[in-house]
């Protein structure tokens, strides 16, 4: 079920305010974390406030805006192959459907302007680090669900019923796989959409995401956010 934009940021916020399950109290120092593969510290590759674009900012500086450790599958849940189209547009879809080893996810906004006719931007960065060679596998099989989803419709609690389309498109970003899926749902009597974007990203076995909550006049596209994800994230792996 496709939720109206405040109702979605709303809930990512609860999924992100849900507290580190690692040793988040007892970070390790500059020293010790810079001996430690990246793929081992997975948080240290997200954004941070100074790496954002003008205009947008973190959701919070705590440590535990992170969620680290993915959340165990639950016994309904099915392959990206078999899920419903509907959860294309559900920011937890990946976690669920393609369970990583290790997510970590960090939420941010950029508030419109006072008079400004847009909905801001909300959305999140998130990693998840895959077994080896699973990721590769995971970008082929969302690519694919969205091809069978190319368009269905959705019906509310109320009997609306919703017409989604969903498209894919190249990132723009150099990697070592890509993609931008777009949600576009059309609603009765409303000459204008409301869309959702997540940007997709692989390098080895993590897969860099951005995704851009539902917004009927968004100020910007998840492109926006997701260039400097990459390179914060490129960055740290450097480090």
């Amino acid at each position: 079920m496709r939720a109206r934009p405040a109702v979605v940021a709303t809930a990512a916020l609860v999924v992100l305010a849900v507290p580190a399950c690692s040793s988040a109290a007892h970070p390790p120092g500059p020293t010790a974390s810079a001996r430690v593969p990246l793929q081992d510290r997975l948080r240290d590759g997200l954004l941070t406030g100074r790496q954002l674009p003008q205009g947008f900012e973190l959701l919070s500086a705590a440590v535990n805006s992170t969620t680290t450790g993915a959340p165990h599958q639950p016994a309904s849940a099915v392959s990206l192959d078999r899920m419903p189209c509907a959860d294309l547009g559900v920011q937890s879809f990946m976690t669920v459907h393609a369970p990583p080893v290790e997510d970590v996810a960090v939420a941010m906004q950029q508030v419109p302007a006072d008079g400004a006719d847009d909905d801001g931007w909300f959305g999140q960065e998130s990693l998840d680090r895959y077994p080896p060679g699973r990721a590769a596998e995971v970008m082929a099989a969302v690519r694919a669900a969205a091809q069978r989803c190319a368009s269905y419709p959705t019906t509310l609690a109320g009997g609306t019923e919703v017409q989604e389309t969903v498209s894919v498109v190249r990132p723009g970003v150099p990697a070592d796989d890509g993609l931008l899926l777009r949600v576009t749902s059309a609603y009765p009597g409303d000459p204008v959409p409301y869309v959702t974007e997540t940007g997709f990203v692989r390098e080895g076995d993590v897969i860099l995401m951005v995704q851009k909550t539902v917004a009927q006049k968004p100020s910007s596209g998840v492109e926006t956010v997701l260039a400097p994800a990459v390179a914060a994230y490129r960055a740290a792996a450097a480090g």
